[in-house]
């Protein structure tokens, strides 16, 4: 596929996920990886967990850092630019547009109502987005990749272990894992 068609429907994903995805950034992985893995098979599910690892483990929204990866390995430079614009505009243009109304929006029942309906489903697509990740996970069939997916969720939800402090073990632990893989690869 040309270049141009990837980022022309690159950015209109995008700019659709973006627009219509309520929750925050953990919801819009699941829409991203059924967009990109299940509809267009751009990217293996496999490669598109590490993606959103990457995502989850470098500072800001998810959404944009999930957005910038997936947009460079499709299109490299030009699509990490694209797939942020695309990220972006629909947020900015909300957040001005209730920033203008503000006073109304917050008084009004409806809207609150609405809110709060959201939230309900927000838990629902979060619940499913750990479902899917964790399931691909398990499929993969190493102890090892399970245990560190089982400690990281009893430190975070269990101990109360800060997240920072999991991310970073997580990250040295990738690396000790990457390290042993390619040194006994070269034996």
């Amino acid at each position: 596929m040309k270049k141009n068609n990837i980022l022309v429907k690159l950015f209109i994903s995008t700019l659709y996920l973006s627009a219509f995805t309520f929750g925050g950034g953990y919801v819009i992985v699941t829409l991203m990886k059924k967009k990109f893995v299940d509809q267009y098979h751009w990217i293996e599910e496999k490669e598109m967990l590490d993606l959103i690892a990457i995502a989850q483990s470098s500072p800001g929204a998810i959404a944009v850092n999930g957005a910038i990866v997936v947009g460079y390995k499709l299109a490299g430079m030009a699509g990490a630019v694209t797939a942020i614009a695309a990220t972006i505009i629909p947020p900015f243009l909300i957040i001005s547009l209730v920033s203008v109304f503000y006073n109304i929006f917050h008084d009004n029942y409806v809207v609150s109502e609405i809110l709060s309906g959201m939230q309900a489903g927000v838990g629902a697509v979060i619940a499913s987005v750990v479902w899917e990740m964790g399931e691909g996970i398990v499929r993969e069939k190493k102890a090892s990749s399970v245990f560190i997916m089982a400690a990281a969720f009893a430190a975070t939800c269990i101990f109360q272990v800060n997240i920072v402090f999991v991310i970073l073990i997580c990250i040295f632990l990738g690396i000790v894992r990457t390290w042993l893989k390619r040194r006994r690869a070269s034996e």
